[in-house]
Protein backbone atom coordinates (compact mmCIF):
# COMPACT_ATOMS: atom_id res chain seq x y z
CA UNK A 1 0.00 0.00 0.00
CA UNK A 2 1.06 3.40 -0.39
CA UNK A 3 0.75 6.41 2.20
CA UNK A 4 -0.17 9.57 2.31
CA UNK A 5 2.71 10.38 3.57
CA UNK A 6 4.01 9.59 -0.38
CA UNK A 7 1.53 12.11 -1.86
CA UNK A 8 2.02 16.00 -2.23
CA UNK A 9 -2.14 16.83 -1.09
CA UNK A 10 -1.51 20.65 -1.39
CA UNK A 11 -4.41 21.91 -3.16
CA UNK A 12 -5.99 18.34 -3.94
CA UNK A 13 -9.39 17.03 -2.87
CA UNK A 14 -8.78 14.30 -0.57
CA UNK A 15 -12.02 11.87 -0.67
CA UNK A 16 -11.41 10.00 3.10
CA UNK A 17 -12.87 6.77 3.88
CA UNK A 18 -12.75 7.33 7.85
CA UNK A 19 -14.93 4.94 10.16
CA UNK A 20 -17.30 7.04 12.46
CA UNK A 21 -19.58 4.16 13.57
CA UNK A 22 -20.11 5.57 16.66
CA UNK A 23 -22.25 4.83 20.02
CA UNK A 24 -24.90 7.27 19.79
CA UNK A 25 -27.15 8.41 23.17
CA UNK A 26 -30.05 10.81 22.43
CA UNK A 27 -28.58 12.51 19.34
CA UNK A 28 -25.07 12.54 21.47
CA UNK A 29 -21.68 10.93 21.03
CA UNK A 30 -20.93 8.20 23.85
CA UNK A 31 -17.31 7.55 22.96
CA UNK A 32 -15.47 9.24 20.12
CA UNK A 33 -12.73 7.25 20.18
CA UNK A 34 -12.85 6.07 16.58
CA UNK A 35 -12.81 9.89 15.58
CA UNK A 36 -10.30 10.41 17.41
CA UNK A 37 -8.60 7.77 15.91
CA UNK A 38 -8.54 9.57 12.43
CA UNK A 39 -7.30 12.33 13.57
CA UNK A 40 -3.53 11.96 12.42
CA UNK A 41 -4.67 11.49 8.92
CA UNK A 42 -7.14 14.81 9.26
CA UNK A 43 -4.89 17.23 10.40
CA UNK A 44 -1.95 15.94 8.00
CA UNK A 45 -4.07 16.57 5.26
CA UNK A 46 -5.11 20.01 6.74
CA UNK A 47 -1.88 20.56 7.30
CA UNK A 48 -0.81 20.07 4.09
CA UNK A 49 -3.82 22.66 2.65
CA UNK A 50 -5.64 19.66 1.25
CA UNK A 51 -9.31 19.91 0.64
CA UNK A 52 -10.54 17.40 2.78
CA UNK A 53 -13.85 15.64 2.24
CA UNK A 54 -14.75 12.84 4.73
CA UNK A 55 -17.17 9.47 4.53
CA UNK A 56 -18.91 7.01 6.90
CA UNK A 57 -21.56 4.71 7.47
CA UNK A 58 -22.89 5.15 10.78
CA UNK A 59 -25.52 2.43 11.98
CA UNK A 60 -27.68 0.25 10.48
CA UNK A 61 -30.25 2.29 8.21
CA UNK A 62 -32.63 1.03 5.87
CA UNK A 63 -30.81 2.38 3.26
CA UNK A 64 -34.28 4.23 1.96
CA UNK A 65 -33.15 7.52 1.88
CA UNK A 66 -32.13 10.31 5.35
CA UNK A 67 -33.20 8.73 8.79
CA UNK A 68 -32.23 11.44 11.47
CA UNK A 69 -30.93 8.97 13.96
CA UNK A 70 -28.23 7.94 11.82
CA UNK A 71 -27.42 11.12 10.96
CA UNK A 72 -23.71 12.20 11.06
CA UNK A 73 -24.64 15.50 12.48
CA UNK A 74 -23.69 14.53 16.16
CA UNK A 75 -20.15 13.50 14.78
CA UNK A 76 -19.75 16.50 12.87
CA UNK A 77 -20.31 18.62 15.81
CA UNK A 78 -17.60 16.76 17.87
CA UNK A 79 -15.26 17.05 14.76
CA UNK A 80 -15.87 20.58 14.98
CA UNK A 81 -14.91 20.58 18.62
CA UNK A 82 -11.70 18.55 18.23
CA UNK A 83 -10.52 20.74 15.41
CA UNK A 84 -11.61 24.07 16.61
CA UNK A 85 -12.99 24.72 13.05
CA UNK A 86 -16.48 23.80 11.65
CA UNK A 87 -16.76 20.69 9.54
CA UNK A 88 -19.36 20.98 7.07
CA UNK A 89 -22.24 18.10 6.87
CA UNK A 90 -23.33 17.47 3.64
CA UNK A 91 -27.03 17.09 2.82
CA UNK A 92 -26.46 13.62 1.04
CA UNK A 93 -23.70 11.14 0.61
CA UNK A 94 -23.44 12.25 -2.90
CA UNK A 95 -25.75 14.58 -5.56
CA UNK A 96 -25.43 18.00 -7.29
CA UNK A 97 -25.65 20.13 -3.87
CA UNK A 98 -23.05 18.01 -2.64
CA UNK A 99 -20.25 18.34 -5.50
CA UNK A 100 -20.96 22.27 -4.85
CA UNK A 101 -19.90 21.70 -1.55
CA UNK A 102 -16.89 19.72 -2.37
CA UNK A 103 -15.80 22.15 -5.28
CA UNK A 104 -16.50 25.21 -2.89
CA UNK A 105 -13.97 23.78 0.22
CA UNK A 106 -10.78 26.24 0.78
CA UNK A 107 -7.35 24.66 1.44
CA UNK A 108 -7.50 23.28 4.85
CA UNK A 109 -11.38 22.59 5.31
CA UNK A 110 -13.61 19.75 5.72
CA UNK A 111 -16.43 18.67 4.28
CA UNK A 112 -18.41 15.29 6.19
CA UNK A 113 -20.54 13.89 3.45
CA UNK A 114 -24.08 12.45 5.22
CA UNK A 115 -24.46 8.33 6.30
CA UNK A 116 -23.59 6.57 3.16
CA UNK A 117 -25.84 3.60 4.06
CA UNK A 118 -28.34 6.29 3.45
CA UNK A 119 -27.82 5.02 -0.04
CA UNK A 120 -28.45 1.37 -0.91
CA UNK A 121 -26.06 1.47 -3.29
CA UNK A 122 -22.92 1.41 -0.54
CA UNK A 123 -23.27 -2.06 0.59
CA UNK A 124 -23.97 -3.13 -2.99
CA UNK A 125 -20.29 -1.77 -4.06
CA UNK A 126 -21.84 -0.33 -6.98
CA UNK A 127 -20.12 1.19 -9.48
CA UNK A 128 -22.22 4.37 -10.22
CA UNK A 129 -22.29 5.31 -6.64
CA UNK A 130 -18.54 4.83 -6.47
CA UNK A 131 -18.28 6.93 -9.41
CA UNK A 132 -20.55 9.73 -8.45
CA UNK A 133 -17.85 9.70 -4.79
CA UNK A 134 -15.19 9.85 -6.69
CA UNK A 135 -16.28 12.74 -8.65
CA UNK A 136 -15.96 14.75 -6.03
CA UNK A 137 -12.47 14.32 -5.56
CA UNK A 138 -8.65 14.44 -7.15
CA UNK A 139 -7.37 11.40 -4.94
CA UNK A 140 -8.83 8.78 -2.65
CA UNK A 141 -7.31 7.91 1.15
CA UNK A 142 -9.01 5.09 3.24
CA UNK A 143 -8.32 4.98 6.91
CA UNK A 144 -11.48 2.84 8.14
CA UNK A 145 -10.04 -0.35 9.19
CA UNK A 146 -12.78 -1.00 10.92
CA UNK A 147 -14.70 -1.40 8.10
CA UNK A 148 -11.85 -2.92 5.28
CA UNK A 149 -13.72 -6.12 5.27
CA UNK A 150 -16.24 -4.96 3.73
CA UNK A 151 -16.64 -5.01 0.04
CA UNK A 152 -18.39 -1.64 -0.25
CA UNK A 153 -18.85 1.10 -2.66
CA UNK A 154 -16.72 3.58 -0.50
CA UNK A 155 -14.50 0.60 0.36
CA UNK A 156 -13.38 -1.26 -2.82
CA UNK A 157 -15.13 0.10 -5.55
CA UNK A 158 -13.67 3.58 -5.36
CA UNK A 159 -10.47 2.70 -5.14
CA UNK A 160 -10.04 1.75 -8.64
CA UNK A 161 -10.89 5.06 -9.59
CA UNK A 162 -8.84 7.33 -7.89
CA UNK A 163 -5.27 7.25 -7.10
CA UNK A 164 -5.21 5.22 -3.57
CA UNK A 165 -3.98 4.95 -0.44
CA UNK A 166 -3.72 4.20 3.40
CA UNK A 167 -4.41 6.78 5.49
CA UNK A 168 -1.93 6.19 8.74
CA UNK A 169 -4.74 4.03 11.05
CA UNK A 170 -5.13 1.59 8.54
CA UNK A 171 -1.76 1.45 7.64
CA UNK A 172 -0.55 1.28 11.71
CA UNK A 173 -3.51 -1.86 11.79
CA UNK A 174 -2.48 -3.95 9.27
CA UNK A 175 1.45 -3.15 9.87
CA UNK A 176 0.93 -3.76 13.44
CA UNK A 177 -1.56 -7.24 12.85
CA UNK A 178 0.23 -8.90 10.32
CA UNK A 179 3.41 -9.66 11.91
CA UNK A 180 1.00 -11.97 14.13
CA UNK A 181 0.73 -14.06 11.07
CA UNK A 182 4.44 -14.39 10.81
CA UNK A 183 6.87 -14.76 13.26
CA UNK A 184 5.47 -13.46 16.70
CA UNK A 185 7.92 -13.49 19.73
CA UNK A 186 6.61 -16.52 22.13
CA UNK A 187 4.88 -18.00 24.14
CA UNK A 188 2.26 -16.56 21.91
CA UNK A 189 -0.97 -16.39 23.79
CA UNK A 190 -4.78 -15.71 22.36
CA UNK A 191 -7.68 -15.13 24.39
CA UNK A 192 -11.52 -15.29 22.65
CA UNK A 193 -14.67 -14.60 23.65
CA UNK A 194 -17.56 -13.94 22.59
CA UNK A 195 -21.08 -15.43 22.43
CA UNK A 196 -20.67 -18.04 18.98
CA UNK A 197 -18.34 -20.30 18.37
CA UNK A 198 -19.65 -19.78 14.89
CA UNK A 199 -18.35 -15.92 14.56
CA UNK A 200 -14.83 -17.59 15.67
CA UNK A 201 -14.53 -20.82 14.21
CA UNK A 202 -12.02 -19.65 11.17
CA UNK A 203 -9.69 -17.89 13.44
CA UNK A 204 -9.98 -20.12 16.24
CA UNK A 205 -8.57 -22.73 13.05
CA UNK A 206 -6.04 -20.08 12.09
CA UNK A 207 -4.94 -19.33 15.79
CA UNK A 208 -4.09 -22.99 16.18
CA UNK A 209 -1.39 -23.40 13.50
CA UNK A 210 0.52 -20.15 15.43
CA UNK A 211 -0.40 -19.91 18.66
CA UNK A 212 1.25 -21.53 21.89
CA UNK A 213 -1.92 -21.31 24.00
CA UNK A 214 -5.78 -20.37 23.20
CA UNK A 215 -8.08 -19.37 25.98
CA UNK A 216 -11.55 -19.43 25.80
CA UNK A 217 -14.22 -17.86 27.13
CA UNK A 218 -17.60 -16.10 26.82
CA UNK A 219 -20.64 -18.29 25.27
CA UNK A 220 -19.02 -20.14 23.21
CA UNK A 221 -16.66 -21.70 25.95
CA UNK A 222 -20.13 -24.12 26.25
CA UNK A 223 -20.36 -25.63 23.04
CA UNK A 224 -16.86 -26.75 23.22
CA UNK A 225 -17.94 -27.79 26.82
CA UNK A 226 -20.86 -29.44 25.83
CA UNK A 227 -19.36 -31.35 22.93
CA UNK A 228 -17.13 -33.03 25.63
CA UNK A 229 -20.03 -34.32 27.43
CA UNK A 230 -20.82 -31.59 30.20
CA UNK A 231 -23.72 -30.62 31.19
CA UNK A 232 -24.39 -26.91 30.51
CA UNK A 233 -27.83 -26.43 31.49
CA UNK A 234 -29.37 -23.13 30.25
CA UNK A 235 -26.30 -21.66 29.01
CA UNK A 236 -25.61 -20.72 25.55
CA UNK A 237 -25.46 -22.97 22.64
CA UNK A 238 -24.56 -23.79 18.95
CA UNK A 239 -25.84 -27.38 18.97
CA UNK A 240 -24.78 -27.90 15.11
CA UNK A 241 -21.12 -26.41 16.16
CA UNK A 242 -20.41 -29.41 18.70
CA UNK A 243 -18.83 -32.03 16.37
CA UNK A 244 -16.28 -28.95 14.78
CA UNK A 245 -15.61 -27.71 18.09
CA UNK A 246 -14.20 -31.61 18.67
CA UNK A 247 -12.46 -31.24 15.51
CA UNK A 248 -10.87 -27.60 17.38
CA UNK A 249 -9.77 -29.75 20.35
CA UNK A 250 -8.42 -32.24 18.48
CA UNK A 251 -6.12 -30.03 16.40
CA UNK A 252 -4.87 -28.31 19.22
CA UNK A 253 -3.87 -31.72 20.67
CA UNK A 254 -2.30 -32.51 17.13
CA UNK A 255 -0.40 -29.40 17.38
CA UNK A 256 0.62 -29.35 20.50
CA UNK A 257 -1.36 -26.25 21.61
CA UNK A 258 -2.59 -25.12 25.09
CA UNK A 259 -5.95 -24.95 24.47
CA UNK A 260 -7.95 -23.90 27.66
CA UNK A 261 -11.41 -23.82 28.92
CA UNK A 262 -13.35 -22.91 31.98
CA UNK A 263 -12.78 -25.48 34.98
CA UNK A 264 -15.60 -23.12 36.86
CA UNK A 265 -18.56 -20.61 36.06
CA UNK A 266 -20.66 -17.83 37.89
CA UNK A 267 -23.96 -19.09 37.26
CA UNK A 268 -27.47 -18.17 37.91
CA UNK A 269 -30.89 -19.05 37.67
CA UNK A 270 -31.69 -16.38 34.90
CA UNK A 271 -30.64 -13.85 33.10
CA UNK A 272 -30.64 -10.47 35.53
CA UNK A 273 -28.41 -8.33 37.03
CA UNK A 274 -30.12 -8.70 40.51
CA UNK A 275 -30.30 -12.81 40.08
CA UNK A 276 -28.19 -14.70 42.91
CA UNK A 277 -24.83 -16.35 41.45
CA UNK A 278 -23.31 -19.51 42.21
CA UNK A 279 -19.76 -20.48 41.41
CA UNK A 280 -19.82 -24.63 40.14
CA UNK A 281 -16.94 -25.99 39.16
CA UNK A 282 -17.91 -27.69 34.82
CA UNK A 283 -18.85 -30.40 36.38
CA UNK A 284 -21.78 -29.18 39.12
CA UNK A 285 -23.79 -27.70 36.39
CA UNK A 286 -27.63 -28.78 36.09
CA UNK A 287 -30.59 -28.44 33.58
CA UNK A 288 -31.38 -25.33 35.80
CA UNK A 289 -28.85 -22.88 35.66
CA UNK A 290 -27.10 -20.88 32.86
CA UNK A 291 -23.03 -19.85 33.04
CA UNK A 292 -23.20 -16.00 32.73
CA UNK A 293 -18.89 -15.91 33.57
CA UNK A 294 -16.05 -17.52 33.89
CA UNK A 295 -15.63 -18.52 37.82
CA UNK A 296 -12.33 -17.36 40.10
CA UNK A 297 -10.30 -21.22 39.57
CA UNK A 298 -10.53 -20.62 35.06
CA UNK A 299 -9.86 -16.51 35.93
CA UNK A 300 -6.75 -17.86 37.75
CA UNK A 301 -5.97 -20.20 35.47
CA UNK A 302 -6.14 -17.86 32.30
CA UNK A 303 -4.23 -15.13 34.30
CA UNK A 304 -0.82 -17.60 34.97
CA UNK A 305 -0.92 -18.73 31.10
CA UNK A 306 -1.34 -14.89 30.08
CA UNK A 307 1.40 -14.23 32.40
CA UNK A 308 4.30 -16.60 30.75
CA UNK A 309 3.17 -14.82 27.45
CA UNK A 310 5.27 -12.32 24.90
CA UNK A 311 2.94 -11.91 22.99
CA UNK A 312 -0.72 -11.32 23.32
CA UNK A 313 -4.32 -11.12 20.83
CA UNK A 314 -7.28 -11.00 22.48
CA UNK A 315 -10.98 -10.31 20.76
CA UNK A 316 -14.02 -10.97 22.86
CA UNK A 317 -15.33 -10.80 27.03
CA UNK A 318 -14.98 -14.11 29.13
CA UNK A 319 -18.59 -12.95 30.67
CA UNK A 320 -21.51 -10.44 30.65
CA UNK A 321 -19.16 -7.54 32.02
CA UNK A 322 -21.89 -4.98 31.28
CA UNK A 323 -23.47 -6.65 34.72
CA UNK A 324 -21.43 -5.99 37.63
CA UNK A 325 -22.17 -9.62 39.21
CA UNK A 326 -20.86 -11.65 35.60
CA UNK A 327 -17.65 -8.97 35.30
CA UNK A 328 -15.09 -10.48 37.53
CA UNK A 329 -13.55 -12.73 34.53
CA UNK A 330 -13.61 -10.55 31.94
CA UNK A 331 -11.62 -8.15 34.53
CA UNK A 332 -9.28 -10.84 35.66
CA UNK A 333 -8.09 -11.05 32.15
CA UNK A 334 -7.85 -7.54 31.29
CA UNK A 335 -5.96 -6.91 33.68
CA UNK A 336 -3.51 -9.70 33.32
CA UNK A 337 -2.92 -8.70 29.83
CA UNK A 338 -2.16 -5.04 30.82
CA UNK A 339 0.15 -6.12 33.52
CA UNK A 340 2.49 -7.44 30.81
CA UNK A 341 5.14 -4.69 30.62
CA UNK A 342 7.77 -6.35 28.07
CA UNK A 343 5.28 -8.53 25.74
CA UNK A 344 3.25 -7.30 22.34
CA UNK A 345 -0.11 -6.86 23.74
CA UNK A 346 -3.07 -6.44 21.28
CA UNK A 347 -6.61 -5.89 21.98
CA UNK A 348 -9.30 -6.20 18.93
CA UNK A 349 -13.23 -6.33 18.98
CA UNK A 350 -15.61 -3.65 20.76
CA UNK A 351 -16.81 -5.56 23.62
CA UNK A 352 -13.12 -5.94 24.41
CA UNK A 353 -12.14 -2.91 23.87
CA UNK A 354 -15.07 -1.65 25.85
CA UNK A 355 -14.38 -3.75 28.88
CA UNK A 356 -11.07 -2.04 28.92
CA UNK A 357 -12.22 1.36 29.05
CA UNK A 358 -14.62 0.14 31.97
CA UNK A 359 -12.14 -0.89 33.64
CA UNK A 360 -9.43 1.71 33.05
CA UNK A 361 -6.72 -0.05 31.98
CA UNK A 362 -7.09 1.13 27.90
CA UNK A 363 -3.77 2.92 28.20
CA UNK A 364 -1.87 -0.01 29.22
CA UNK A 365 -2.43 -1.94 26.16
CA UNK A 366 0.14 -2.14 23.38
CA UNK A 367 -2.21 -1.57 20.63
CA UNK A 368 -6.12 -1.53 20.55
CA UNK A 369 -7.45 -2.05 17.51
CA UNK A 370 -10.71 -0.15 15.61
CA UNK A 371 -11.31 -2.63 13.78
CA UNK A 372 -13.13 -6.39 15.44
CA UNK A 373 -14.70 -7.65 12.57
CA UNK A 374 -11.72 -6.35 10.11
CA UNK A 375 -8.75 -7.61 12.84
CA UNK A 376 -10.19 -11.01 13.21
CA UNK A 377 -10.65 -11.81 9.19
CA UNK A 378 -6.98 -10.17 8.48
CA UNK A 379 -5.69 -13.03 11.52
CA UNK A 380 -7.87 -15.62 9.68
CA UNK A 381 -5.52 -15.24 6.33
CA UNK A 382 -8.79 -13.74 4.48
CA UNK A 383 -7.84 -10.86 2.19
CA UNK A 384 -9.86 -7.54 3.02
CA UNK A 385 -11.47 -6.20 0.07
CA UNK A 386 -10.63 -2.25 1.25
CA UNK A 387 -6.86 -3.22 1.66
CA UNK A 388 -6.41 -5.57 -1.26
CA UNK A 389 -7.89 -2.27 -3.29
CA UNK A 390 -5.30 -0.33 -2.02
CA UNK A 391 -2.53 -2.59 -3.86
CA UNK A 392 -0.60 -1.20 -6.36
CA UNK A 393 -1.25 -4.04 -8.59
CA UNK A 394 -4.73 -2.57 -8.81
CA UNK A 395 -4.03 0.92 -10.30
Amino acid sequence: MLRIDNLDVKGKRVLVRVDFNVPLSEGTVCDDTRIRAALPTIEYLRDGGARIILMSHLGRPKGEGHEQEYSLAPVARVLSRILGEQVILAPAPTGPEVEALGAALKEGEVLLLENLRFDPREKKNDGEFAAELAKLADVYVNDAFGAAHRAHASVEAVAHLLPAYAGFLLDLEVSTLAPLLGAPERPFVAILGGSKVSDKIKIIDALLDRVDALLIGGGMCFTFLKAQGYEIGKSLCEDEWQEKALKMLEKAQSRGVQLLLPVDIVAAAYFAEDAPTRILSIDEMDESMMGLDIGPATSELYARAIARAKTVLWNGPMGVFEMKPFEAGTKAVAKAVAALSDANTVVGGGDSVSALKTFGLENRIGFVSTGGGASMQLLEGTPLPGVEALSPKND
